[in-house]
Formats: structure tokens, C-alpha cells, sequence
């Protein structure tokens, strides 16, 4: 009888050491935790947009036009008497994934040119930082917006003109990581090892300087959600009548006695972002070796 006792409790133990654990951590950190709680909501939100929203977002009924919030229609109806509730949760299924999309695919091209540069040097440093140079050299909206009015009004010219913009910007954080992590004593000791200098890079350097890496890109997918926005808002991202959160606000802009049509995508917008600026300020409280 005692031993099963003793055995039940040792089981319970970890469970009990982990919920401390847990609870500890989300003491210290709580905009990081704050921040996946909201992003989570959202994400759960926009999975479940077909079977949570009662209407089509395409759908239009005009006898229903520019309805203000009630029972039926949650966020009110726009011009056309589309649901605006339902536009603005099958509206996250575009902005989210393209930001994450933009994000991965600038941190991966950024990021693989600015190790290579800080790592080797020389030519390839030299080429690939005065490319980044350059374009960095214009404001980062204006030139999405040429990219963006050059390839034409588009989702996908929308994603190409946000990855042209932001690759720079990995690639010289990751340069400085790399210039300073290559001069540990591990990479010298590989060296004396044999290893080839690219395995050195991708296997010893890379996974030690991704930290600054990795809180920059939760930062930037709320950047990325209001630039997507913006170029949909001026007309060169999404275009009608699919739903999206820059497109919403665009239709609403003029509409002050009818606030909800842009108030509430809007508002999207802002949690959005506010939600991966509480993730990026929690993993660097995290990640920091200071605390």
C-alpha cells in the first residue's frame, strides 16, 4: 500500500514541477505569453472563419447596406451589404500567411547572403553588402510601392515587393552575428579539426547567431501585416472583392457616420501587430543573457 503511495507521488512530481515551471515563466515574461494568447485567438479565429462566420464574405445584400453592429451582423454590414464580420476573419487568412510567408522567405535569402558575406568576406562581402546597401538606400514603403505599381496590383506582386524591401535588413543583422561569432574558439577548434568552412558555417556559427534573428522576425510580421495593408489600401495588394484588412479600411475612409466598415479591420490590424510586438518583446526579455 505505502509503495503504490510513494509511486503515485513520484508520478504526480514532474507534473507538479512543470506547472511551476510554467507559472514561472509566465511571470517573467508575460508579454511574451500575452502575445502568443492573442496571436493563438486569432489563429483559431481565422482557421474556423467558414464554419464561425454565418455568412459569406462575398455575399451581398443591399437590403442590408451599411447596417451598424448588431445580433445578426456582429461588426455591421459595408456598402454593399457584405458581413463585415465575416470579411474581416476570412480577410486574416490572407494578411497573416502572407506576412509569415514574406518573413520566412526574407529571413532565409537574408540571412544565408549575410552569412555567407560576414563569414567569407572579401568579393562576396563586398557585393552583397553594397547590393543591400543600395536598397536600403530608399525609404522601405516607397519602394514597395514602385516594385509594387511595376510588377502590378497583386497578392503575390504585393509579397515580392515586402520580400525586396525587408532581405537587406536581415542580411546586415545576420552579417554583424556572423562576424562576431566566427571568432569564437569552437569555430577555431573545427578549423584545426578539418572541418569544411561551410559546414562550419551552417553547423557551428548560424545556430549561435540566431537570437537577435529570431526576435527581429516576430517584430517584423506585425510590419509585414501593415505593409501588406497599405499597399491593398492604395490599390496595388488585394484587389476586390476579395476581403482584406487594407482593402476594408480603404472602403470605409470616407464613411465617418458609418464607422464600423473600416473601425473594425482596423482594429484587426492593430491587435495583429500589437500582438507580435508583445511576442518579439518577450523573446528578447527570454533570450537575453543579461536576464
Amino acid at each position: 500500500m505505502a509503495s503504490s503511495l510513494t509511486l503515485s507521488g513520484a508520478e504526480r512530481l514532474p507534473q507538479r514541477v512543470w506547472r511551476r515551471d510554467l507559472l514561472r515563466h509566465m511571470r517573467r515574461y508575460p508579454s511574451l505569453w500575452m502575445g502568443a494568447a492573442m496571436l493563438s485567438l486569432f489563429g483559431v479565429l481565422i482557421a474556423l472563419a467558414p464554419i464561425v462566420a454565418r455568412y459569406p464574405p462575398n455575399q451581398q445584400n443591399l437590403a442590408m447596406r451599411l447596417k451598424a453592429p448588431s445580433a445578426e451582423y456582429l461588426f455591421g454590414t459595408d456598402e454593399l451589404g457584405r458581413d463585415i464580420f465575416s470579411r474581416v476573419l476570412h480577410g486574416g487568412r490572407i494578411s497573416l500567411p502572407a506576412a509569415l510567408i514574406v518573413v520566412a522567405v526574407s529571413l532565409t535569402i537574408g540571412g544565408l547572403l549575410g552569412a555567407f558575406a560576414g563569414f567569407f568576406g572579401g568579393l562576396i562581402d563586398d557585393v552583397i553588402m553594397r547590393l543591400a546597401d543600395v536598397t536600403l538606400a530608399f525609404p522601405a514603403v516607397v519602394l514597395a510601392l514602385a516594385i509594387s505599381a511595376l510588377l502590378g496590383p497583386s497578392l503575390n506582386n504585393a509579397i515580392v515587393a515586402a520580400c525586396a524591401v525587408l532581405w537587406p535588413e536581415y542580411a546586415r543583422l545576420i552579417r554583424s552575428q556572423v562576424i562576431v561569432t566566427r571568432t569564437f574558439e569552437y569555430v577555431t577548434a573545427a578549423r584545426s579539426l578539418g572541418r569544411r568552412e561551410v559546414g562550419i558555417l551552417l553547423r557551428h556559427v548560424l545556430p549561435n547567431a540566431w537570437t537577435p534573428i529570431l526576435i527581429k522576425a516576430a517584430l517584423d510580421v506585425g510590419g509585414v501585416i501593415l505593409l501588406v495593408s497599405a499597399l491593398s489600401f492604395i490599390g496595388l495588394g488585394v484587389r476586390p472583392p476579395t476581403a482584406e484588412w487594407g482593402s476594408m479600411v480603404a472602403l470605409g475612409r470616407t464613411k465617418f457616420y458609418q464607422w464600423w466598415v473600416a473601425t473594425f479591420p482596423g482594429l484587426a490590424i492593430l491587435f495583429s501587430i500589437l500582438a507580435c510586438n508583445l511576442i518579439s518583446e518577450g523573446l528578447r526579455n527570454w533570450l537575453d543573457p543579461r536576464t
